[in-house]
């Protein structure tokens, strides 16, 4: 049997449970997409600290396949196509946050604190396409559109803003 079979084994749908839910941070009982983002920046730091910014991006280019491979065999049979307690979505917007503004701003502690606070409003808020990219294509890919597109929205909107910021005169 391939781990892409129409009826995964108990283990497998499991473990695709266990990544969809961010490794557990999105079973937390309330605000699972906020632990999750939070959740998604200890790997992160972890990384960046080991191996730079080409780290984070080997790890989020390791972890979009892995993601949507996850919620491909998780929501089959459920009846919400974008369950709460999927935050894997979570973690790949952030990460995408991270590695647009850590060229501009560095890897510093305000670096993810600043990514972490517009990833997070701009996957509540979901202005223009976020919202519509809930709706494109099969379940286990639009639940991961959204909150990519509102990590590209919130990366250039802290690119924009540390840019002004230098450009005004007010550096951090």
């Amino acid at each position: 049997m391939t781990i892409l079979s129409s009826r995964p084994s108990p283990a497998v749908q499991g473990l695709a449970r266990f990544i969809a839910a961010g490794f557990g941070s999105g079973w937390l009982p309330f605000s699972p997409g906020t632990f999750g983002s939070l959740a998604a920046l200890l790997p992160a730091w972890w990384m960046v600290s080991v191996c730079g910014w080409y780290g984070l991006l080997g790890l989020f280019l390791l972890f979009l396949p892995l993601a949507c491979w996850s919620t491909y065999v998780a929501l089959p049979g459920m009846q919400d196509k974008d369950p709460g307690w999927v935050v894997i979505d979570e973690w790949l917007g952030q990460w995408l946050t991270l590695l647009l503004v850590m060229p501009l701003m560095g890897s510093g502690g305000w670096t993810f604190v600043l990514s972490f606070a517009a990833f997070r409003l701009f996957d509540i808020w979901k202005p223009g396409w976020v919202r519509r990219a809930e709706h494109l294509g099969p379940a286990w890919w639009s639940i991961h559109g959204d909150d990519l597109l509102a990590g590209v929205y919130a990366g250039l909107a802290l690119g924009a803003g540390h840019v002004v910021f230098h450009w005004v005169g007010l550096q951090p």
